[in-house]
This record gives structure tokens, C-alpha cells and sequence, in this order.
């Protein structure tokens, strides 16, 4: 069914944040290159790797690489796709387990009523109990990822009803925690966000009248796509020759968790996550920073990227001027998502350098959006100190990690969260900061307004889903064979 097999028993699952692409056309067209700008435009949501399938009336061609979206497909190999009326693509970024060529997505299925490409963006919470299901009833895996369980319980799912939306909408009565699917059977596009809505998922049209999924509205932009709607949590939505679909039977049953870190952190400022516009959102989170934590300072500088709106918002609240810095180089990766600790460790240094003049003689309020381990904000404050900062005042706009995820950030182990082993002012003083706040979380709950239903599980507010000691005990062996 997938080629490069690995036997199952001896692998783990990995956990990702990632993003997902699909584009359903009336007619022929080249949406490779659809496909192509739009994960280009999801390239912050994972940059491991990157796969392409485009579907030509049935027949699936795909290309599949690790690296950054440009260098994975080159004009030639775009061209080599062709022509077709559906095309799913995926950007991954693996939190944990091995990043190799035979997890890279979409993943094409073969099965006895066709093929079927998918791209999955989340984590299952029960991922290690159903792959032993599938196992003992005669499923063979061949990759680390629990994007394979969602598609072979499809497959299981699809034996017993008449269409691929039914199968996928029976397959969701079985899954936990979160997902959100793009997939491509070959004749319908499918698209589905589980019931909590733990991660971002939105429909946009373009003027030829192509129907675009895709993880951020940044990616519709990019492709010339008029938004059209969020997918609610819980629906599946076909696009097929008749038009557009809905099922929603699964929609309501639970409370709405989306992940908060979409706004703290993962999507991209420009994008709408679920009508709120992250930059807003994340201005927002300084504006309650500057009045939870006020100090007395002459610049308010942000750690690029997403700290800088936060820093604008601190600013505007407390009166004290905003300046750039930081240079950041553009050329290296978000240090968060680096796969090894030893390479977030070693990124930072070329990544961002400060601007001297700025900083220098200067009490500086220096705003980030998280400390999880304390490495990568111990060594930016001490290259403020070496710029000449008088004082350094951090502010985080996000609340102390404390908790691990089990939905696809890549938030640690317990005890290696900083928050769980020290005082705020005992960190304060590993990173070398003069004073430190976190943003609490009554606020992080009202960063687009209200309290619309956000998953606060990483900082103490509790996991929305349950989560077996099966799959707490996996995650655990993961980062031991990591």
C-alpha cells in the first residue's frame, strides 16, 4: 500500500503540527501550482518536509520530498504532476520519532474500491489502542505516523458503507483528540475537522469556481481564493461534480477546544483563525501583558516573529515606545520547530541579532510568545546584555507551560517544562532577565474578545479529551528513542 515498509512493532508514533492544501476544480487545470503557493504560504506550520498528489480524473500523481516546499518541488517536477481537477498537498513538521522519507505526506492508499490520498494536520489521543486493533485484524503499517491509523480505519469504515464521506464520517465515531483531514478519493475531495476543532481548518473559492481547503486563510490568499467558511468542528464537507456537501452530525456534541497556540504562536499574523485575526489577537495578548505586568522602561522591543505584535500591543497599552530590536535572518528555520534541542540551541546566535543603538544604555521590555525549556530566551537575553542593555523586562503572552500536549505541539514531558522545577523569579534569574511575567490565563482565554472554546491544556486548564496511560506511556518511549 505505501512503499519503504518498516515493521510497525518496532517503530512510534509521531505527533505533528502541520499543514494541509486541497483544491477541487470543475475543470482541468494545473493545481500543482495552486498546491505549490499554497503550502508555500503554510510553510511556518512544517518545514521537514513536503508532498504533493494531484488527482487527474483517477489517475494519482505525487511527489514527495523532505526539505522546504522549494526544494522539495522544482518547475520541472511540478510540470511532471500535470493537469488534474484535485490536488491534495501537506507540509509536516514532526514533533517527535524519525524524519525520513517514509512518513512524508500525502499518503497514498491503495485499497479494493480505489485509491485515496490524505493529508492529516493533529494528533490522535488514541492512536497506540487502535493500531493494535488494526494490527491484530491484519494491517500492516508502513510508517511512524498515526496519520496511516486515520486512513486504514477509512478503509475499515469504507468495507461497510456505500461512499468515502460516509466512510470518513463513520472513521470520526472512532477517532480521539485532533485532526484535520484533506483527502482525495477519485472522484470526490473531502475535507473534515474533528468535533473539539483542535486545529484550523477553512474553505475559500476562486473565481474559475475551484472549491480550496486549507489549514490558514494565508494559503487562500496566496492562490487567489475568496474565503468562504470555517469547516465547524465536527462536520465533513465533499466537493464532488454535484457541488458542495455537508454533514454536521457530529457537530455541537462536544465543546469547542481550539488550540490557543494557534494565535500565541503557530499561525501566521495575517491569517483568520475561526473569524479572529491573529495579529489582532496576539496585540491583544500584549495590551493584557502591559496591564498585568507594568515596569518602568524606555523601549518595548518583540523576539521575531510572533512576538512582535505582542510587543506593539505592550506597548500601545503602557505608552512606552515600540522599536525593532532585532534583525532576524530570514534564510534559517523557526528555532521552536528545529527537530533536536542541540540544533534550536545552536540556531539562535545566527538567527536573530540586536540592534545595538536601540538597546544600548536602555531598560528594555523584551516580549516573547513562550519559554518552555528557558535555553533559546537565556541566550536572547544575553545577547541583549552584550548589545548593551541597561535593563531587560521580559514579558511572555502566553501563560507557564506546565502540562504536555498530546494534540501536536510539541510542548515536553512534564519534567522537562522550566515552570514545573522553578518560581517565575527563579527563572527570571536562570535566563538573566532584571524582572519576568507571563500572561495568566483568564486573559489567554480573551484574546479574540469572549472565551469561544480554547484547548489551555499545556497550561494547567486541563485536557478536553481523555488520554489513555497507553498513549502517555508511548509519548514517553518516543522521546526516549527519539
Amino acid at each position: 500500500m505505501i512503499n519503504n515498509f518498516i515493521h510497525s512493532k518496532a517503530i512510534h508514533h509521531i505527533h505533528e503540527e502541520c499543514g494541509v492544501f486541497g483544491v477541487y476544480s470543475p475543470m482541468s487545470m494545473d493545481v500543482a501550482s495552486m498546491a505549490y503557493y499554497g503550502l508555500f504560504a503554510l510553510q511556518h506550520r512544517g518545514q521537514e518536509s513536503a508532498g504533493i498528489v494531484v488527482n487527474d480524473d483517477g489517475l494519482f500523481r505525487d511527489c514527495r520530498g523532505m526539505g522546504l516546499v522549494n526544494e522539495v518541488f522544482s518547475q520541472e517536477k511540478l510540470q511532471a504532476l500535470g493537469s488534474g481537477n484535485m490536488v491534495v498537498g501537506h507540509v509536516r513538521y514532526a514533533t517527535t520519532g524519525g524524519s525520513n522519507m517514509v512518513n512524508v505526506q500525502p499518503l497514498v492508499i491503495n485499497h479494493h474500491k480505489g485509491r485515496m490520498a490524505l493529508a492529516h494536520n493533529g494528533n490522535l489521543t488514541n492512536s497506540y489502542a487502535l493500531r493494535s486493533q488494526l494490527e491484530e485484524k491484519g494491517s500492516i503499517f508502513h510508517t511512524t505516523t498515526d496519520s496511516e491509523v486515520i486512513a486504514y480505519v477509512i478503509v475499515q469504515e469504507r468495507l461497510k458503507c456505500g461512499s468515502i464521506e460516509e466512510a470518513v464520517y463513520r472513521a470520526m465515531e472512532r477517532l480521539e483528540g485532533a485532526y484535520c483531514l484533506v483527502i482525495s478519493s477519485p472522484a470526490k475531495l473531502i475535507a473534515a475537522r474533528d468535533p473539539q476543532g483542535f486545529r484550523p481548518l477553512c474553505m475559500g473559492k476562486t473565481r474559475e469556481g475551484a472549491i480550496c481547503f486549507a489549514s490558514e486563510t494565508c494559503a487562500l490568499d496566496a492562490v487567489g481564493a475568496e474565503f468562504v467558511r470555517d469547516i465547524a468542528p465536527g462536520e465533513v464537507v465533499t466537493v464532488d461534480a454535484q457541488g458542495v456537501h455537508s454533514q454536521r452530525g457530529h457537530c455541537g456534541k462536544v465543546p469547542k477546544s481550539l488550540c490557543v497556540f494557534e494565535y500565541i504562536y503557530f499561525s501566521r499574523p495575517d491569517s483568520v483563525v475561526d473569524g479572529a485575526c491573529v495579529s489582532l489577537a496576539r496585540q491583544q495578548a500584549g495590551r493584557f501583558l502591559a496591564m498585568e505586568h507594568p515596569v518602568d522602561a524606555d523601549v518595548v522591543i518583540g523576539v521575531p516573529d510572533s512576538g512582535l505584535e505582542a510587543a506593539i500591543g505592550y506597548a500601545a497599552q503602557s505608552g512606552i515606545p515600540y522599536a525593532i530590536g532585532f534583525t532576524k535572518n530570514k534564510y534559517i528555520g523557526r528555532t521552536f520547530i528545529a527537530p533536536s534541542q542541540g540544533q534550536r540551541e545552536n540556531g539562535v546566535n545566527i538567527k536573530l541579532n540586536p540592534i545595538a543603538p536601540v538597546v544600548a544604555g536602555k531598560r528594555v521590555v523584551l516580549i516573547d510568545d513562550s519559554i518552555v525549556r528557558g535555553t533559546t530566551c537565556r541566550r536572547i537575553v544575553r545577547q541583549l546584555r552584550h548589545a548593551g542593555a541597561k535593563e531587560i523586562h521580559m514579558r511572555v503572552s502566553a501563560p507557564t507551560f506546565v502540562a504536555p500536549c498530546y494534540y501536536g505541539t510539541d510542548i515536553d514531558s512534564a519534567e522537562n517544562l522550566i515552570a514545573n522545577h522553578r518560581s517565575v523569579e527563579e527563572i527570571a534569574q536562570m535566563i538573566g532577565a532584571d524582572s519576568l511575567g507571563f500572561l495568566t490565563l483568564e486573559h489567554v482565554k480573551q484574546l479574540t474578545g469572549s472565551d469561544t472554546g480554547f484547548c489551555t491544556a499545556c497550561f494547567g486548564g486541563g485536557y478536553p479529551t481523555s488520554v489513555t496511560m497507553a498513549d502517555r506511556k508511548n509519548r514517553f518511549e518516543e522521546k526516549i528513542h527519539k
